[in-house]
């Protein structure tokens, strides 16, 4: 196993063996096709053919059309040893943004980007299974990689496991990772415990008796109690939640009216509640409806609430992550490379996963200042260093070696 020191236009060092090099320019390749052609979720055909026709190429075995469009690829290593089951997931759908990038393998569809990095995501499991099936000898037992459709909503995750993507052989563990802009190139966001936040919405409908702005004694104006729900909203995390744990509710919609002379005989508002302790997020559900039915009532007025729990807080094995971490550093060479201390009130649905085996996710920094490689995720000009494609198939070979060597 020979291994090659790379160094990127930030200095930043990384031992990825000479195998994995040699995928470079195929992962950059792949991520490209993919960035000019991105899927929203359930809608990854042409993405999922892709992946498939590679590896069936490969003579890899794999499963296709998994709640809808998901793929799982299945490697038995030949070494003699344990029967462990290592899964490696990643997903693959875009987002409704307009890509604002000049580049080469700009999106080609009007409306939709991959302004979050599954393309890379996607590029590094391909490498991944391309690399682990060309040398199955240095493992025993069994990988599942994992292509997952809908992260971005509704969520595939959740679909994926219902149709036992973890079973037939049962997975023992799992893993994933995200390109992370909020983090350099060079390092690597991995702790135990939560990573990521709870993400959940609402949707409120406040209602009443609408009429002439000259005359507000005979009206109960809609958008006055709903600004006084927003302020009243916002006070919840400050007054019931400790200093110690995090969370937070944002509104994110407001609408009422359409005159400048009609009150209003509705409004409404909606948000989104993060949190990582269940326990906290289970008081924040209770004093949301508390507060809203409260200034109602004070008001006269009545409502209508949605509340959406869409995904879980993503919380990591210990062991696992301590696995990932340990990996991490035998692979970037760089000081302050391990970042425990990333934690973000985001959202994935990959704790649904990690929910039902141990696991770890972690963030694979991707930002590079230097080629203005450093816009958030979400923007129209999100973008990233590609020299972290052949890092990420890196880190999680060794990941596979370990568990399963």
């Amino acid at each position: 196993m020979t291994f090659a020191t790379t160094a990127s236009p930030t200095h930043t060092n990384f031992k990825i063996r000479a195998d994995i090099l040699d995928l470079k320019s195929s992962l950059i390749q792949w991520r490209r096709d993919f960035h000019r052609f991105p899927e929203l979720g359930f809608k990854e055909k042409r993405t999922a053919n892709a992946i498939a026709e590679k590896l069936t190429a490969w003579g890899i075995p794999h499963q296709t059309g998994i709640a809808q469009t998901g793929i799982v690829a299945t490697i038995a290593g030949t070494k003699k040893g344990g029967n462990k089951v290592l899964a490696i997931r990643a997903d693959m759908d875009a987002l409704p943004i307009q890509e604002e990038n000049i580049i080469s393998y700009k999106s080609q569809i009007d409306g939709l980007m991959h302004a979050c990095g599954h393309d890379g995501h996607t590029a590094i499991a391909l490498g991944t299974a391309k690399y682990l099936w060309e040398h199955r000898a240095d493992f025993s037992g069994t990988v599942k990689i994992i292509f997952q459709p809908a992260e971005e909503g509704p969520g595939g995750a959740k679909p994926m496991i219902e149709a036992g993507v973890l079973e037939n052989p049962k997975v023992d563990a799992v893993i994933g990772l995200h390109l992370w802009n909020n983090l350099p190139l060079g390092t690597v966001g991995v702790r135990s415990g939560a990573l990521m936040a709870a993400t959940e919405y609402f949707y409120c409908k406040i209602m009443e008796r609408g009429g002439h702005g000259a005359l507000p004694h005979q009206t109960i104006d809609s958008i006055l109690v709903a600004a006084q729900v927003v302020n009243t909203i916002h006070s919840i995390v400050s007054r019931n939640v400790s200093p110690l744990e995090s969370a937070v509710i944002s509104i994110g919609e407001f609408h009422a009216g359409s005159a400048t002379n009609i009150i209003a005989d509705s409004a409404m508002i909606s948000g989104t509640v993060r949190f990582f302790n269940p326990e906290v997020g289970a008081k924040l559900v209770l004093r949301l409806e508390e507060a809203i039915a409260g200034v109602c009532a004070a008001h006269g007025a009545s409502y209508e609430l949605d509340y959406t729990k869409l995904y879980p807080p993503v919380i990591n094995d210990y062991a696992i992550a301590e696995l990932v971490r340990s990996v991490a550093e035998t692979v970037i060479e760089t000081p302050a490379g391990i970042v425990p201390e990333c934690q973000t009130m985001g959202g994935e649905d990959v704790s649904f996963f990690l929910e039902a085996v141990a696991g770890c996710y972690f963030f694979l920094g991707s930002a590079n200042p230097d080629k203005g490689l450093a816009y958030p995720h979400h923007h129209p000009r999100f973008n990233f260093d590609e020299t972290v494609l052949a890092t990420g198939v890196e880190i999680f070979a060794r990941c596979v070696e370990k568990f399963l060597g």
